[in-house]
């Protein structure tokens, strides 16, 4: 079974350190045996988390038996690093991932060096200051490096976790998980960290209604014009009320939630390539060829290749291959 562990500290983020303990601890395979094995370990035997104390049942050695190590946020990225973490982590051979300002100790050990990598948007600018080796995306909800992953801040974190089920288990375990965990799985990686609303409207219109209409329309040759329509708005109200409240356009989200449900079709059915894309609403194979590898970066003939039922393995630790001195790892944007 693929072992996450996690690593607590004086100073944690209480939430960046159950982000991961909620995520992973949710996850179920389809026959119901958990997706992961947990455990928590620190320094010392109690750790500071803001206004509580937390008793960990394992020690740092625990990083070097983990295929997953996942380091929450730090409260204080000025407070000095526990001893001994810098060196367990360094010492890892698992997959690392880090949420929010967890990417502070992960630079400090090295580990980011040649690497693209995110973090809180309010404390990118510090990280590129202090290290820097590393290529800091303030933008991105998370990167995704391979075997290194960084998330941006609090909830960012869920998302990162959600990909990374999706990523070792497929669509219907991470969509099951994301039910359980009541988060929605929609949010890419290259989506903006931050985005500044306009006032709610006197109105206080809400989106939610129209989106769920969409996700079970999915299939319909749905316009700009005929949303709207759904919506009783203008074309042009309801792009802007789209930016506000979901940070894309109506296309772009349609779209999103199209190539969404495609890769759940591709990994659970045996439906053809083409058939796929108009179940999912698209009246062109080529059209959907075309978006599928925009979105998810593979064709979607490849991506059934490496995520269908048959083809994924029951577990998928990745090992971390350290790029050569001097040499930048492979930064891809996640989709």
């Amino acid at each position: 079974m693929h072992r996450v562990v996690i690593l607590a500290f004086d100073g944690v983020v209480p939430f960046d350190l159950s982000v991961p303990i909620e995520v992973f601890g949710r996850a179920r395979l389809a026959d119901g045996r958990p997706a992961y094995q947990l455990r928590v370990c620190a320094a010392a035997d109690e750790v500071r988390a803001g206004p509580i104390t937390i008793r960990t049942p394992y020690g740092l050695p625990a990083l070097a038996e983990a295929d997953t190590v996942v380091v929450p946020g730090v409260a204080d990225i000025d407070a000095p690093i526990p001893p001994g973490v810098v060196a367990a982590l360094a010492a890892a051979t698992g997959r690392l991932v880090s949420i929010c300002t967890g990417a502070f100790l992960l630079a400090a050990a090295g580990l980011l060096d040649g690497r693209r990598a995110t973090t809180h948007w309010a404390a990118a600018a510090q990280l590129a200051r202090r290290h820097p080796a590393v290529e800091v995306d303030p933008e991105v909800l998370f990167v995704d490096d391979g075997s290194v992953l960084t998330s941006a801040g609090a909830a960012a974190g869920l998302d990162l976790c959600l990909h990374l089920v999706r990523r070792d288990h497929g669509a219907a375990v991470a969509a099951q998980t994301a039910r359980t965990s009541v988060m929605p799985l929609e949010r890419a990686g290259g989506q903006a960290q931050f985005i500044a609303h306009e006032p709610p409207t006197p109105a206080g219109i809400s989106l939610q209604p129209l989106l769920t209409w969409l996700t079970d329309n999915l299939h319909a040759p749905l316009t700009l014009a005929a949303i709207a329509g759904e919506a009783s708005m203008s074309t042009r109200s309801l792009s802007r009320h789209f930016r506000d409240q979901t940070g894309s356009t109506p296309m772009q989200w349609l779209n999103r939630q199209r190539i969404r449900r495609a890769q759940l079709l591709l990994e659970t059915s045996d439906q053809p390539v083409e058939h796929v894309g108009e179940l999912v609403g698209f009246t062109s194979a080529t059209a959907f060829r075309e978006r599928f590898r925009q979105i998810v970066g593979v064709s979607p003939r490849h991506y059934r290749l490496a995520f269908s039922s048959d083809a994924r393995p029951a577990v998928t630790p990745a090992r971390r291959a350290r790029p050569a001195p001097g040499r930048p790892g492979a930064a891809t944007r996640s989709r």
